[in-house]
């Protein structure tokens, strides 16, 4: 995560596959030392999954493999040192795990794909807050067809997104096009995935004119014939 400054009153928020969640002041980082420093305690089964930084009165959103979500006030986890382990952001069902965290901000769509291509975007007001530590409600309905949640990612909605498959498969795709549906929909149809194949990476991207602006000549810039059947 870029840092610029360790500005007063700005938070580091971690959260790990277990569901644990962790604020510290930014200050916290400003020392390193050559070999780093410690910046969470982690459980021996478990993994840092998404750092976020907040202003300490936000909203944190996440987001499980197996569809669920949920919306909680920042509020609701204490500062803590660097050292510590963390709370329970949410509680996970058997075989699930946290895939990614977003901070919300108003008039925004929470953009969730799937390992089998499909997406969907959802304004960020239909996940309504709640108390951290629970179970969250649907985001998405995992049934066989759409398989289990690969990522998250808050869109404003005229950017760009690049979706990347298991087989090095890249396309990119203007956020404008992609449905907005209700939180339980399965979404439609983003990528053409082959039989082994899964949807695995999601990033915002630049637009093409910020790409023409720069002289981008690049063979391997991720224009592929995917891409360009899809915007057609």
């Amino acid at each position: 995560m870029p840092v610029r400054e360790f500005l007063p009153d700005k938070f580091v928020v971690m959260v790990t596959k277990r569901g644990i969640i962790k604020k510290t002041d930014l200050a916290a980082y400003s020392n390193p030392r050559q070999g780093g420093i410690i910046a969470v305690s982690i459980d021996e089964d478990d993994e840092l999954v998404d750092v976020q930084l907040t202003d300490g009165s936000q909203d944190i959103f996440l987001a499980t493999r197996l569809g669920m979500a949920i919306r909680f006030k920042e509020d609701d986890v204490r500062d803590m040192g660097r050292t510590a382990r963390g709370v329970r952001g949410i509680n996970l069902g058997k075989g699930d795990d946290v895939i990614g965290m977003e901070i919300p901000a108003n008039n925004t769509f929470m953009l969730t794909v799937s390992e089998n291509g499909y997406g969907k975007c959802t304004s960020i007001e239909r996940y309504r807050v709640q108390s951290r530590g629970g179970k969250g409600i649907i985001n998405l309905k995992t049934v066989a067809k759409v398989g289990n949640v690969s990522g998250v990612l808050q869109v404003i909605g005229d950017e760009q997104v690049m979706l990347i498959s298991s087989t090095g498969k890249v396309i990119r795709l203007r956020v404008n096009e992609i449905p907005v549906n209700q939180r339980i929909a399965q979404g439609v149809k983003l990528i053409e995935l082959g039989g082994d194949e899964n949807l695995v990476g999601l990033a915002r991207t630049t637009s093409e004119s910020d790409d023409e602006s720069n002289g981008d000549d690049d063979p391997d810039t991720p224009d592929t014939e995917q891409q360009e059947t899809q915007e057609e």
